[in-house]
């Protein structure tokens, strides 16, 4: 089954190779979406494919790459959608 996680996740994230990671562990597991950095210090991400890669690609976000000291993180499943081709480091802050 195909899922979509909108995921937030705060701590000691940015500065950290967090999103590169983020979108190599992606790509490795087959799911597409996007990931940048907010102004609060925080990453967004949202993540679309099978439910099983989604969930593992979410369990990488709650350890994060060496460096990072994740805090918190949030989920938000919504609708899948099917709207990616791939995934992609996003960047600036436009909402």
């Amino acid at each position: 089954m195909k899922v979509r996680a909108h995921v937030f996740i705060s701590g000691r994230v940015q500065g950290v190779f967090f999103r590169s990671e983020t979108r190599y562990e992606a790509k490795k597991r087959g799911v597409k979406g996007w990931v940048r950095n907010l102004p609060d210090r925080r990453v967004e991400a949202v993540f679309e494919g099978e439910e099983k890669s989604v969930k593992e690609l979410i369990g990488f976000c709650r350890r994060g790459p060496p460096g990072a000291r994740v805090k918190d993180i949030h989920v938000i499943w919504e609708n899948y959608t099917g709207e990616f081709k791939d995934f992609e480091i996003r960047y600036g802050y436009r909402f």
